[in-house]
């Protein structure tokens, strides 16, 4: 249990120092952000506020999960943390490939990195809403 915790904890702190460096390659960007189309403005802004929820995400988990002993509840759990380490991953590909193409450029990485987000967020609770404590 402890390996996946500071497992969450590690990608939840490397993730928010991403998010700190995504945002300074937003301010120094040339040309800058605020010169940009609105759609690729808001393209840049989106992936780097998901990349934020899904920081946040792994470093709750790494501060508070507590994987049931056994059983389904667990794997479903365990599931979870797989899909929300690899939002993450394809979140952060995204703010690097997407926003220069505005909303006709949005792919996988982003659709996969919100979706596996919210499916790993969806699946903890569903191992946990009803564990005895």
């Amino acid at each position: 249990m402890a390996l996946i915790r500071r497992a969450h904890l590690i990608a939840g702190v490397l993730g928010v120092i991403t998010f700190v460096i995504t945002g300074q390659v937003m301010a120094r960007h040339v040309p800058d952000v605020h010169t940009l189309s609105a759609e690729v403005r808001l393209m840049y802004v989106s992936q780097h506020i998901y990349l934020l929820g899904a920081a946040l995400v792994n470093l709750v988990l790494g501060l508070y999960l507590q994987l049931n002993p056994r059983g389904w509840r667990r794997m479903l759990q365990q599931i979870g943390s797989v899909l929300i380490f690899l939002s993450v991953v394809s979140l952060l590909m995204a703010f690097t490939a997407e926003p220069s193409l505005g909303i006709a450029g949005r792919s996988w990485r982003s659709f996969f990195g919100v979706i596996a987000l919210f499916a790993g967020v969806v699946a903890h609770f569903a191992g946990t809403i009803t564990r005895k404590n």
